[in-house]
């Protein structure tokens, strides 16, 4: 990974290896909130000179540490500072919207040494969508900037009308010098004497009166106070396969630092550093899978995406009343109109994914008060399904682009050429997705059992007879007999599209496929043209379209297995679940910092060892949640609060004898348990179990 990016809430640094922000580099590094460049050059010199790097720490998302030392100096032959006489540590942190960096200096040299620190310092306010070349259009202008008591402030007026500012302070007591766009301190070390320079930079937006810095010191307690309570509120794996172990620990730390909270609850962002915003499909599907873990964020963001559920008919937005967005923008192109995104609602699945959050997170919790508190917006939802999204009555959901600047292909595989022929051909919309169908099923029928628990059986009634319905004209028109398995889509002529790929196996999760048609699912899903050997495939080898370094067409994605791990779990194709986990684990060993990656190019492993993509978000939160479906996966674990059940199928990966789940939280309780393995047989223990829930080991 050639860059660092650390987060907290609505605030991100994302930086070179050296902590740098260079200005104009193609990679628009730069300190960002609400979709606004408050930092364009941040680089640090000693005498002028770039410092060497020596290591660049990025294992925790949090907080970063940098060190590096000074190049040899000479002037007109005398040495000005010998090389390496100086180490130089960079640490910073985000808490409460404002960016510390302490900068430590320490002689190493054997004799006193002084040396000139300066960092170049830069605002620009750009928007996100101008600094990554998407977009040009109107903006605003500086204002200048101002010179206070150890303190820097640059000043913009957006075309939006909404004043920006950055305030840069620092704690050193003598006076810094500012001048070039460079701010300049002196420093003079004896032997082995270490002395440091902190900066506080806060982004300031609209009216808001200057923050007042928290101390250094007690600003880091509390962050690290803040992680250590989500770990307590979350449940921890121990096992002695210390691969997926680590795998797991990642993936909960990823997911804690991608959390954002609106003032609707914590919910989780798609991905750094170009998507730290509510994304509709990823954050419902990253908030399922860590449904077992902390089922909180399940609820923070079904209450965020309630909020931003759309109301009106706008074609400019692709918005309908009911739909759940597909992404938010806060920026000063968004606040003008400029982009769609504010939000912007081009996506077919969001919609049905928040039912099946929500009626997963009452199987889970038995909050059945929260169904109460989002009923307008259940049935809003369940009106665009029926209305909007199925367009012309055939009870398919299909996707139309109306917006000039939206997306053409609005399912989760969102690239232009991912809904392919087996001819090569692109399917032009309308188009009816195979997992939508999937989703739209498992959303009603779960909710019909929720109203009948409710004491509304004729709703139950109907949503059933709807379901019912879409699963006898889905097995007609999506089932290819020739192939064993399910088109990706049907087009605007509602002919199939052929290709085998990925998508069906999300419907497994459903319980919409008759056993026979699971079970090809599942054999073409795990067959050599789809199963790399590190994971399944977005599309089988040998399709016209498919491609093994493309984005959708041949790659795989961690996030796309898990969906069908779920499925292949819940429908105790334990063996098959466990020969997909084992293959992503194995991948993962390859991959930076015990972290799956968004997604992973699909050569086979007899190839060698996997392949990374090109751009990919790092951490990225469907990614991150992935090691947490495969504890599920290998539990087999799905408890309802209506039946107030706990149902297990465990297994274990060939590679482990033992594991150890604590703190899964269920209805009101915990449950703990441990799995041993006793020769070809599996030990369940129940260590806890205050849910009052029976556990029916299957």
């Amino acid at each position: 990974m050639d860059y660092r990016v650390i987060k907290e809430n609505d605030l991100f640094l994302l930086t070179d290896r050296e902590g740098n922000i260079p200005e104009h580099h193609p990679y628009g590094l730069g300190l960002y909130m609400k979709d606004t460049r408050f930092l364009s050059k941040w680089d640090l010199r000693i005498n002028r000179e770039k410092p060497i790097l020596l290591s660049s720490d990025a294992a925790e998302n949090y907080v970063a540490t940098i060190l590096l030392t000074n190049p040899h100096m000479e002037k007109s032959g005398e040495v000005v500072l010998w090389r390496e006489s100086v180490e130089i540590e960079r640490k910073r942190f985000i808490y409460e919207d404002v960016l510390y960096e302490t900068i430590k200096l320490k002689n190493y040299h054997p004799k006193p040494v002084q040396f000139e620190v300066s960092v170049h310092i830069d605002a620009d306010f750009a928007d996100m969508f101008i600094v990554r070349g998407f977009q040009t259009g109107e903006v605003g202008k500086r204002t200048g900037q101002t010179m206070g008591h150890r303190s820097l402030t640059f000043g913009y007026v957006g075309a939006d009308g909404i004043k920006r500012a950055t305030r840069v302070a620092w704690d050193r007591p003598e006076k810094a010098v500012f001048e070039h766009g460079e701010i300049s301190f002196h420093f003079a070390l004896q032997h082995a004497e270490e002395q440091t320079v902190t900066f506080a930079i806060a982004p300031h937006i609209g009216q808001e009166e200057g923050k007042q810095f928290v101390p250094l010191e007690e600003a880091f307690y509390r962050l690290k106070e803040s992680y250590c309570r989500w770990e307590e509120k979350t449940a921890k794996v121990t096992t002695d396969d210390h691969r997926l172990e680590r795998l797991v620990r990642r993936g909960i730390v990823d997911l804690r630092v991608l959390l954002t909270d609106l003032g609707y609850g914590p919910f989780p962002v798609a991905g750094l550093p170009w998507f730290g915003v509510p994304f509709g499909r990823d954050s419902l599907i990253a908030a399922l899978q860590l449904l077992p873990f902390n089922h909180e964020v399940a609820k923070g963001t079904l209450l965020t995406m309630a909020h931003y559920q759309g109301k009106k008919e706008d074609p400019w937005r692709d918005e309908q009343p009911g739909k759940i967005m597909h992404e938010i923008r806060f920026g000063e192109l968004a606040n003008t109109n400029q982009i769609p995104f504010t939000p912007y609602y081009g996506t077919i699945d969001a919609t049905p994914l928040f039912l099946v959050l929500l009626a997963e997170y009452v199987k889970w919790t038995g909050d059945f008060d929260l169904v109460v508190q989002l009923r307008e917006h259940i049935d809003a939802a369940l009106v665009w399904i029926d209305q909007y999204g199925d367009r012309d009555g055939d009870l398919f959901v299909e996707y139309h682009q109306q917006s000039s600047k939206g997306i053409a292909n609005q399912g989760w595989k969102d690239s232009g050429d991912s809904i392919v022929h087996r001819n090569g051909e692109y399917a032009r919309s309308p188009i009816a997705l195979v997992e939508v169908q999937g989703y739209v099923y498992q959303a009603k029928t779960a909710l019909a059992d929720i109203f009948e628990h409710l004491g509304e059986p004729e709703r139950a009634k109907e949503l059933r007879h709807q379901a019912k319905a879409l699963k006898e004209r889905f097995d007609e028109q999506f089932w290819m007999e020739d192939v064993k398995f399910y088109a990706i889509a049907l087009d605007e002529k509602k002919v199939q599209v052929g290709t085998v790929t990925s998508n069906p196996g999300h419907v497994l999760l459903s319980g919409m496929l008759n056993k026979e048609r699971a079970e090809a699912v599942v054999r073409m899903l795990l067959s050599a043209k789809m199963f790399s050997g590190y994971g399944i495939r977005t599309m089988g080898e040998g399709e016209a379209g498919y491609n093994p370094i493309s984005y959708h067409n041949g790659s795989v994605w961690p996030h796309d297995n898990s969906l069908t791990l779920l499925g292949l779990s819940k429908l105790g194709k334990q063996r098959e679940a466990k020969t997909v986990i084992q293959g992503l684990i194995e991948a993962a060993n390859y991959f930076e910092y015990d972290r799956l990656p968004e997604l992973f190019c699909g050569y086979s492993r007899s190839v060698g060892n996997p392949v990374p993509y090109p751009v990919a978000c790092s951490p990225q939160a469907w990614a991150a949640g992935t090691p947490l479906a495969f504890i599920q996966a290998l539990l087999g674990l799905f408890p309802n609060a209506l039946e107030k059940n706990i149902y297990l199928s465990p297994m274990l990966l060939d590679s482990m004898n033992m594991l150890r789940v604590e703190n899964i939280s269920i209805g009101g309780g915990r449950l703990s348990l441990t799995i041993m393995r006793e020769h070809e047989n599996f030990n369940v223990q129940i260590d806890e179990n205050t849910t009052g829930w029976d556990v029916v080991i299957r």
